[in-house]
């Protein structure tokens, strides 16, 4: 294919000609380069998911709550906006103690704590959860949660695995379109 504005770089170029004569057959050295480009496939939506973090949504009190579940996190925590919208009671922490967020407003002290019931589909659950200020997501689950669940992550379909009332339930993240 040629267009008027590829004429004007390609002038010094030598023509593509074959062993007859013709101008059909690239070079040896730019063929190479063109069959590679022509072999290369999309490939769809497949993903990496080994860096991708476990977003998904989940009702609370019939109200649709963003949820992150982050097995590097140390702690179940939720957001004091979520606590607040929702008029969710809050108890005083038993242990109260500092906590670094990896922000400009450095670190947290977490001095309450809040019951959080929710769902995700058919999958009902209700965790403890320190209350904290965070934009990330209204709910943050950690190695806490997992645990207690025993969760079982599946980190290359990045999917979690749990077994209740005798049922297996599988939690996937929302897309990122």
């Amino acid at each position: 294919m040629e267009s008027e504005s590829d004429r004007s770089d390609c002038e010094g170029m030598p023509p593509l000609e074959d062993s007859d004569g013709d101008e059909l057959a690239l070079p040896v050295e730019e063929s190479l380069v063109i069959r590679r480009t022509l072999q290369v496939q999309d490939k769809e939506d497949e993903t990496n998911h080994q860096r991708e973090i476990f977003h998904t949504c989940c009702y609370v009190q019939s109200k649709v709550r963003g949820l992150i579940i982050d097995s590097g996190s140390c702690v179940n925590v939720c957001s004091t906006t979520h606590v607040s919208k929702l008029n969710l009671c809050t108890v005083k922490h038993a242990k109260p103690y500092r906590l670094q967020w990896l922000n400009d407003s450095g670190e947290v002290k977490v001095t309450k704590q809040v019951v959080v019931s929710f769902s995700i589909g058919k999958y009902v659950d209700e965790v403890l959860c320190d209350v904290i200020p965070m934009q990330a997501s209204h709910i943050l689950l950690g190695r806490p949660w997992q645990y207690d669940r025993k969760e079982i992550h599946d980190g290359v379909k990045n999917r979690y695995t749990t077994v209740k009332d005798g049922k297996t339930i599988t939690l996937v993240p929302l897309t990122p379109k």
